[in-house]
């Protein structure tokens, strides 16, 4: 019993751990949550672009309320059910998005940057409510590359963090997955999310989408381990490419 405690407390986060310690209950208690629904009639079906369970529609909609105004993420406009289906519906604001397979390779070193440290905007503005994404992927970045709009969507698998809770490891994408979900470790955070992000920050530097290819959890394992090591050797030669040039720069700039 105390070995397990003690293993518990090595999985506790450095930042944002008792976040929902100190909130009341009704914060984080989606099961009992009370919605006002309103009428579709505003509104038309133009395609389908998706769907999720029914448990999860409560899921999101909660978080997205606990949410709403955070930097970068999706807006909750309206929440209807059909008075017949009885079928919910979330409506959310309108992002003008690009396919990341036609945008992502078309970026620059400065559109990587600067659309990078807007997504760890809005993952940190999550985590510091206590909130997991759990789903991190270029399909739930929306990017409007003209205005230089982006936003996270889809947080049906999005989860409240209790230190020293154990969680359902079939989330995230098998891509995108930390190797804490392919090993089936129930204890994990907020690094999921910093996890997933960086392997859509490799496969961007790299053009190599997705960057971890594998075919189940431990397919998937072992690219980690051999991509990922040459995923360093490749950084160490990048970041030594870029010290040099900027050395060069500074010389010439200022000495010659």
């Amino acid at each position: 019993m105390a070995s397990s405690s003690i293993n518990k407390r090595l999985y506790i986060p450095k930042f944002y751990a008792d976040v929902n310690i100190h909130k009341p209950k009704e914060y984080y208690d989606y099961d009992n949550l009370e919605i006002q629904w309103n009428k579709p009639n505003r509104y038309e079906i133009v395609k389908k672009i998706g769907r999720g369970k029914y448990s999860e529609v409560f899921n999101e909609i909660k978080i997205l309320q606990n949410l709403h105004g955070g930097p970068n993420i999706i807006k909750l406009l309206d929440i209807v059910k059909d008075p017949i289906s009885k079928t919910p519906s979330l409506i959310f604001e309108y992002i003008n998005n690009i396919d990341f397979k036609t945008l992502y390779p078309k970026f620059t070193d400065k559109d990587i940057r600067y659309y990078i440290y807007q997504i760890l905007k809005a993952l940190d503005y999550c985590h510091s409510q206590g909130i997991m994404h759990r789903d991190v992927k270029p399909h739930n970045i929306m990017i409007d590359h003209d205005k230089k709009q982006i936003r996270l969507i889809d947080w049906g698998l999005a989860e409240f963090y209790h230190p020293g809770q154990e969680y359902n490891v079939r989330v995230a994408s098998r891509y995108y997955k930390g190797p804490e979900l392919l090993i089936d470790l129930q204890l994990y955070d907020y690094s999921l999310d910093i996890w997933s992000l960086g392997c859509m920050l490799a496969g961007i530097i790299f053009k190599k989408e997705p960057f971890f290819c594998g075919h189940d959890n431990y397919d998937q394992l072992v690219y980690i381990y051999m991509d990922g090591t040459n995923c360093v050797w490749m950084c160490t030669c990048y970041c030594t490419y870029i010290y040099v040039y900027i050395y060069i720069y500074i010389y010439f700039f200022f000495y010659a």
